[in-house]
């Protein structure tokens, strides 16, 4: 009889957290509707894949999870045939595979669904081999399986093997300019609007380069304060915690040396002798840092992957607020920031686009193009970003290395990404285009 009251009591509380986090008997929170994601969602979710929605801490996977909740009940579903559960809610003390064996009897039991659930999994990588919890529950077509997670583990080589051909993924991002303005409540519905709007939007694309797309930072006050504990929660919760690190002192004086050298080319050997660690070290730690979507890199051009490994390869911050609040002096630094913010929006296009690649070209003379857009076998664009807000205030060596490349690319144009400068002009056949980044990002 004990058992069966501890059973029980275990399943009352499993459903007071429950309760707390679906739209079976109240309305939640679901904020400002991501429309794209939730878009790209609903395409998947037409498969028999597993969803994994992927992204950075903070950047708004579990919001995305509610809308694509609400927006399959306002669709005609039942509410009780969406189970939403947060791994994060401090009331789940047991993270073994068992707790979601445990959970799912209960919401069957007292939920009663009519039909095939969609299951949401928030922060899933906290359960110890949740995919082959996953795979049972996709393979015997229990439920449709929707996962989110903070660290790209949860599609590491592990779960590849147990989910071969079984999930399609979702990469969440900080906002975009686009996403920062609707945040804003500052519509664009057409060039019009942008014309009319000019000193709003660049005023707009100030803060947002100063301090980033993370959304509650975008919202909310004390911006700085609020990145500064996204750094730490990040360092703490999904790198420290996860791969056991003992030497934090040397991860965060790695996170904190990208941090203000974005935009930079860098090797691990030198990064190496500067802080006093082992190459080995600073290569592991990096990949820890990009796991958890902090950073990113991304390699020299050459049709040699043995010369684009032995290279050195590009820092970025997924979002430029923490490198602000972290780094370096915002204003002396916007260059590298324009740079950035690029960088960021071309890594989101790419996860959209898997034939898309990205890189930055360097010959031998040192001439550098900051980004070669590659599709398939075929470079489609070149694009290199300045500081500039008139066409004299572009140096002559950025223009003749997009000139360069353009040349040795077989290509007819290139692009410059300026602070306000627009224009196109042609230099011996070739053309190259200038647009504001503000506008290039409203474009995309």
């Amino acid at each position: 009889m004990a058992n069966t009251i501890s059973v029980l009591m275990k399943k009352e509380e499993i459903l007071e957290i429950l309760v707390d986090w679906n739209f079976w008997q109240r309305e939640l929170n679901t904020g400002i509707k991501r429309e794209g994601y939730v878009d790209r969602a609903g395409n998947f979710l037409k498969t028999n894949m597993i969803l994994s929605i992927l992204g950075v801490r903070r950047s708004g996977k579990s919001f995305i999870m509610r809308q694509i909740a609400k927006t399959l009940i306002d669709s005609g579903l039942d509410s009780k045939e969406t189970l939403i559960i947060n791994f994060e809610d401090r009331r789940f003390k047991d993270f073994s595979v068992n707790v979601l064996d445990e959970i799912l009897d209960t919401y069957l039991e007292f939920i009663k669904p009519d039909s095939v659930p969609y299951i949401f999994v928030d922060e899933v990588q906290l359960v110890d081999r949740w995919e082959r919890w996953a795979r049972t529950i996709n393979e015997l077509q229990k439920a449709k399986l929707i996962v989110s997670g903070s660290t790209s583990q949860i599609i590491s080589k592990e779960l590849a093997t147990t989910l071969t051909g079984r999930h399609l993924d979702l990469k969440v991002f900080p906002l975009s300019f686009k996403e920062f303005l609707k945040f804003k409540k500052i519509e664009i519905r057409n060039s019009l609007d942008i014309i009319n709007k000019k000193i709003e939007l660049r005023r707009s694309f100030r803060e947002y380069a100063q301090y980033g797309g993370f959304p509650e930072v975008v919202l909310g006050e004390s911006k700085n304060e609020i990145l500064i504990s996204y750094f730490e929660d990040i360092l703490t919760k999904d790198i420290v915690k996860r791969f056991s690190v003992k030497k934090i002192d040397k991860l965060e004086a790695l996170a904190k040396f990208y941090l203000t050298n974005i935009s930079n080319s860098i090797t691990f050997n030198s990064l190496g002798r500067a802080l006093k660690i082992s190459k080995d070290t600073v290569e592991k730690y990096s990949w820890y840092l990009e796991n958890a979507f902090l950073f990113f890199f991304i390699k020299r051009f050459s049709y040699s992957l043995k010369e684009q490994d032995n290279s050195p390869r590009k820092v970025y911050s997924l979002d430029v607020g923490l490198s602000n609040a972290l780094g370096f002096r915002f204003s002396e630094n916007f260059g590298k920031v324009m740079e950035n913010i690029a960088a960021v929006e071309l890594l989101r296009r790419a996860a959209q686009n898997p034939l898309m690649e990205i890189y930055y070209w360097k010959d031998v003379s040192g001439k550098e193009v900051d980004f070669v857009v590659k599709e398939g076998i075929e470079v489609k664009g070149l694009i290199q970003v300045t500081y500039a807000s008139s066409k004299e205030e572009i140096a002559e060596r950025e223009l003749s290395a997009l000139i360069k490349a353009i040349k040795e690319f077989k290509l007819k144009e290139g692009l410059v990404l300026t602070e306000e400068f627009e224009g196109e002009e042609e230099v011996n056949g070739l053309v190259l285009k200038y647009k504001p980044l503000w506008k290039w990002l409203l474009a995309g």
